[in-house]
């Protein structure tokens, strides 16, 4: 049996479910959540996806993500998904805000953010989802965003505006 993904209104109230399969990414919106991952140098976690992923392959992005299936909470999905992908668990989740996503495809993304100092190695990552991770500086995460953006995933500079609002 498939694993049914929530999908919502354009107000994110549930109004259904499908498969990943069935899912039009140009009309159906669905929930997602993402965990944005620090540490006390002022680093920022980035995953790159696999390079066989069917969206996004070998791009960069935040830490960890994930679609929310039928009966998940945005956190559940969070800590759901920063075990899988990361080996990360007991980590404490801060809400951050919350997006929503038109292009490339319609989501609402629930952000998380939590403090973790594990070096690289010591994540156990999810082959069928994670190429590798890196820390990098914040500024410096900006600035390549800025250069080569054709590197991270196209919603990568409204995550950034998202978690780093400027006042």
């Amino acid at each position: 049996m498939q694993d049914l993904y929530q999908i919502v209104d354009a107000r994110d109230t549930v109004v259904g479910a499908k498969p990943r399969n069935k899912i039009d990414f140009e009309k159906d919106y669905f929930r997602s959540s993402g965990l944005w991952l620090t540490n006390t140098k002022g680093q920022v976690l980035i995953a790159q996806r696999v390079l066989s992923k069917d969206k996004d392959p070998g791009k960069w992005g935040p830490a960890v993500g994930g679609t929310l299936e039928v009966g998940e909470t945005y956190e559940s999905n969070a800590h759901k998904e920063a075990s899988e992908e990361l080996g990360l668990t007991g980590v404490k989740l801060k809400m951050g805000p919350k997006m929503k996503v038109i292009i490339p495809r319609h989501c609402f993304c629930q952000w998380f953010i939590a403090n973790c100092d594990k070096t690289e190695n010591e994540f156990t990552l999810q082959t069928s989802e994670v190429e590798q991770v890196k820390w990098i500086d914040k500024d410096a995460l900006f600035e390549d965003v800025r250069i080569n953006p054709e590197k991270y995933l196209p919603t990568m500079p409204l995550v950034l505006e998202a978690l780093y609002p400027k006042s």
